[in-house]
């Protein structure tokens, strides 16, 4: 019985577990594992966000540190946000479509206003869109995407010396 050798074409051996259907039928070994929740300090947000420097760019992600942590949205209901979706008079934000579609109002305190004040300030420059946008390039004043919000949530965070996932 020969053992079957795969071979790239730089002629570097493969291993069989990179041929398709290798793992059928096999079930994950994490499979049914539940992690506990593990949300950052208050420390290790301040420290994030102080991490974040000066200029409207800082000022973008401290809002939406400050949005994901006082108001308690997930990352893509708070891209979503527009200037209209603020009010804050009465220290509410609304969450146009939440998880599952819904429709919700959240309230925010004032030390999370401050930093999203700091924010439309200079969020007004720029072209009509999403709260939260990109602020240089072709793309400038386009939402941005959530998997590049937590890139560079994680990258604040590996700066200031803290954990690998950063969710506030």
């Amino acid at each position: 019985m020969s053992e079957q050798r795969l071979v790239d074409i730089t002629g570097r051996l493969r291993s069989p577990a990179a041929m398709p259907g290798h793992w059928v039928g096999c079930a994950p070994s994490n499979t049914g594992v539940r992690f506990p929740a593990d949300p950052p300090t208050v420390e290790e947000i301040i420290l994030v966000m102080r991490q974040a420097g000066p200029g409207p760019y800082a000022d973008s992600l401290r809002a939406l540190i400050a949005i994901l942590w006082r108001a308690g949205l997930r990352i893509s209901e708070a891209l979503a946000l527009t200037e209209t979706d603020l009010d804050p008079k009465s220290g509410s934000v609304l969450v146009r479509s939440g998880k599952g579609g819904k429709r919700r109002m959240v309230g925010m305190d004032d030390w999370g206003w401050e930093h999203v004040a700091r924010w439309t300030e200079h969020r007004t420059e720029l072209p009509i869109g999403p709260l939260l946008c990109i602020l240089a390039g072709a793309t400038r004043g386009h939402g941005c995407s959530a998997t590049a919000a937590r890139g560079e949530l994680r990258r604040l965070a590996a700066q200031a010396g803290g954990r690998r996932r950063f969710a506030p």
